[in-house]
């Protein structure tokens, strides 16, 4: 997976082998390749949550761009009491639908597997995916 993707920046002119080998931190997907895709992985949402929080004041500070140049206040409906009221009655209602899913019916979500019982004498080929690091 990692080395197809980080091969197509290759295809830059004169920099795209230096940056993929870059990348992967030496001359093949290694683990400073993991540990950088890892780290990109984790710390992307909150940058792009922090964007989104930056953007959303400042929006709402200025105001958005209006072709009709009309600026009047009177026309204007205030972000508290009206559009967070009413996004937070979406979330809580998303959220009672899972809680009530997981309620009323538990396994539908759940993994066939998990209700195999366990017999020692008998392993898997390979590991799952999360003992992989191990």
């Amino acid at each position: 997976g990692a080395t197809v993707i980080t091969n197509m920046i290759s295809a830059i002119p004169y920099l795209g082998n230096m940056i993929v080998s870059w990348i992967w931190g030496g001359y093949s997907v290694g683990n400073p390749t993991l540990t950088r895709f890892f780290a990109i992985h984790f710390i992307l949402p909150f940058v792009i949550l922090a964007m989104v929080i930056i953007h959303l004041m400042y929006l709402h500070q200025t105001g958005s761009n209006n072709p009709l140049g009309i600026n009047a206040n009177k026309d204007k409906i205030s972000f508290h009491p009206y559009f967070v009221y009413k996004d937070l009655m979406g979330f809580l209602i998303l959220i009672m639908m899972l809680v009530m899913l997981s309620l009323i019916n538990p396994y539908l979500l759940g993994d066939v597997e998990n209700f195999i019982p366990a017999n020692p004498m008998v392993t898997p080929l390979h590991s799952t995916w999360m003992m992989l690091s191990f």
